[in-house]
């Protein structure tokens, strides 16, 4: 096929440029500078074989997966657990959340020679990839060794689907090596069909991130951050994963909060670290602003959240929380983590990555649309100043999530069973 051999050359000619990257990314990022041989297959020592491979881009994925992984440790005891990252803050999350309970490794990116070495050295039972991370090595050279591929908590907007039917024939090829998609919504599961996905592959599942769960130490740590920036008594809300052409916006709009509320604060918390010295910059023009990372916790209108995997207690810190890459066309972060600590939620209309859980909250009453920072700084001001309808809200949004959990269990029993089943493998509970 004239797409492989495109593929195949494109990869060739990248091999220079992606060592170079790597390079180039641990100068300027020491978290980058371990695993790189693990991009290019060569996996550490100390990683088991005959492994249940996770693979999750980065950290919104292994938030979303870390309790199906967990659920999967009590139905298949027996099987060792491979977690695959292509991020540093990915890699962060997965000890954070799983600990040595699972081996963390980096993806060997999609050239023949590093798939090779790695799947000959773990030896994958089945590959779980999340979201819509396709790759035409990965899946074809694990289809080669019959190792099940499934795509979990699949989703495919609009926009991406146009994208991927500019290269129709790969796409149709590669949804053919997976084995079973569990799609979010019904819409997804049709846009995966339309691709090319046989229909008795795709099923609708709903989504694993409804079934987030707080950290132990939820709200030991919420009180700590609260009462080292002093927030005792302060309305406080949070812009939550912003991205550039939309802080601007949001400080504008923190502005017109403070004329109301003088002791209100702002938890900025931009969606990449490499912007976090240029947000504070910004933030600096005519507001008092201290970072996470260097702060003294002294009296201060914005605080730059520069820190990586904190993001929920963040959440906790605050009482309402606006969701990022909203504002701008970059589709939207996910509502469901705020909505599972208790805030009402305000959204700018760029939500295509999260449409359907958007309309939930939205529908429900407890998701609120802003356009500019005129109607995002009257909004916080409006849910500051009336205590009563902010509680409600709070109650609608884990309504709705209560509602729309339970995607996790069956996800897992799913593939418990057939690890069961086709790897003969003792499985632990009567359902499966």
């Amino acid at each position: 096929m004239i797409w492989r051999a495109f593929y195949a050359a494109l990869l060739l000619l990248s091999y220079p440029f992606m060592v170079l990257l790597t390079i180039w990314r641990a100068a300027r990022n020491p978290a980058y500078r371990g695993g790189r041989r693990e991009r290019f297959g060569w996996v550490h020592a100390a990683a088991p074989r005959d492994v249940i491979w996770i693979h999750a881009v980065s950290a919104g994925e292994v938030i979303a997966a870390a309790p199906l992984m967990r659920r999967l440790m009590t139905l298949v005891p027996d099987a060792p657990m491979l977690v695959t990252t292509m991020t540093p803050t990915g890699a962060n999350q997965v000890r954070r959340l799983l600990g040595n309970r699972v081996t963390h490794c980096y993806a060997p990116y999609d050239y023949p020679w590093a798939l090779r070495r790695f799947l000959k050295r773990v030896r994958p039972r089945v590959l779980v990839l999340i979201e819509t991370e396709l790759w035409p090595n990965m899946l074809r050279m694990s289809a080669a060794r019959r190792i099940p591929v499934v795509l979990i908590n699949a989703r495919m907007s609009e926009r991406s689907a146009n994208r991927y039917r500019r290269v129709a024939s790969l796409t149709r090829w590669m949804l053919n090596r997976l084995t079973w998609i569990a799609a979010q919504y019904p819409e997804h599961a049709r846009r995966y069909v339309d691709l090319g996905a046989a229909p008795a592959i795709v099923d609708v599942v709903g989504n694993v991130k409804f079934d987030v769960e707080l950290p132990d130490d939820f709200k030991e740590r919420v009180a700590a951050l609260r009462s080292r920036w002093k927030m005792a008594n302060r309305p406080v809300w949070i812009a939550a994963s912003t991205h550039a052409g939309e802080d601007q916006i949001v400080l504008d709009a923190h502005r017109r909060v403070l004329e109301r509320n003088r002791d209100a604060l702002l938890i900025l918390v931009p969606r990449h670290p490499e912007r976090f010295d240029a947000v504070a910059k910004l933030a600096s023009v005519g507001l008092a602003v201290q970072r996470m990372t260097d702060g003294s916790g002294g009296a201060t209108q914005v605080l730059i959240g520069d820190t990586m995997g904190q993001l929920i207690y963040l959440y906790g810190a605050a009482v309402v929380a606006f969701i990022g890459g909203s504002l701008v066309e970059a589709g939207g972060h996910n509502p469901i983590e705020p909505a599972t600590v208790g805030l009402p939620l305000l959204m700018g209309p760029y939500d295509f990555n999260f449409a359907s859980v958007a309309a939930m909250f939205e529908r429900a009453g407890c998701l609120h649309r802003v356009t500019d920072s005129t109607l995002l700084g009257q909004s916080v001001t409006a849910l500051f100043d009336d205590v009563e309808r902010r509680e409600a809200e709070v109650e609608l949004a884990k309504e709705v999530v209560a509602a729309n959990a339970g995607a996790t269990d069956r996800i897992a029993q799913r593939l418990a069973r057939e690890l069961g089943e086709s790897r003969g493998l003792a499985v632990v509970g009567n359902r499966v």
